[in-house]
């Protein structure tokens, strides 16, 4: 769902301790899935240790997608631990559990699994949405702050029916499949 802000949003992204190539260092959690970016153009800054990726961004990581126009990726001073992503530009993030989010912004903080989408953000699901002026998303806390900045925040929800979700339920071999 920046790189999962990646993250999505990307789910959970703790250091895995193992030696990987710098720029490619995944966030952990997924069984030592490669995270995968494509984008235009690629510059690697190795004493401030950052990373950026500009031009039709497209990172995957454990069945999460992140689209943006640019993604900053900061990484520790050895370079084999993601600290935060900042991502911007018609940020769009695909969940693996199908959830959507925009923003003019998409921050990730490895450190507290913290996920922050700025300007205009909107996450829904099926027919539910939120929206605001910030989202904040802890991942590890199954957490979320909505903050209407001037305006005020909206979520719409429905109720769930249980014989449409119970049809429309994938079989239990896996993550369900999304449109990203």
């Amino acid at each position: 769902m920046g790189l999962l802000a990646l993250a999505a949003l990307m789910a959970g992204t703790a250091a895995e301790g193992q030696s990987r190539t710098p720029g490619a260092s995944p966030p952990s959690g997924g069984g030592g899935q490669p995270l995968t970016v494509d984008s235009d153009k690629m510059e690697r800054f190795g004493k401030e240790s950052l990373v950026i990726f500009t031009g039709n961004v497209i990172a995957r990581y454990n069945n999460n997608v992140q689209y943006a126009e640019r993604t900053e990726v900061y990484f520790d001073e050895k370079e084999d631990r993601l600290l935060r992503t900042v991502s911007t530009g018609n940020v769009k993030i695909i969940t693996r559990d199908c959830r959507t989010g925009t923003a003019r912004r998409a921050e990730y903080y490895d450190l507290d699994q913290r996920v922050v989408l700025k300007g205009n953000a909107r996450i829904w699901q099926e027919d539910n949405v939120v929206s605001g002026e910030t989202i904040t998303i802890f991942i590890s806390q199954d957490r979320m702050i909505v903050d209407g900045g001037k305006e005020r925040t909206k979520g719409i929800f429905y109720p769930r029916d249980e014989k449409k979700t119970a049809a429309a339920a994938p079989a239990k071999s896996g993550t369900p499949q999304c449109a990203n």
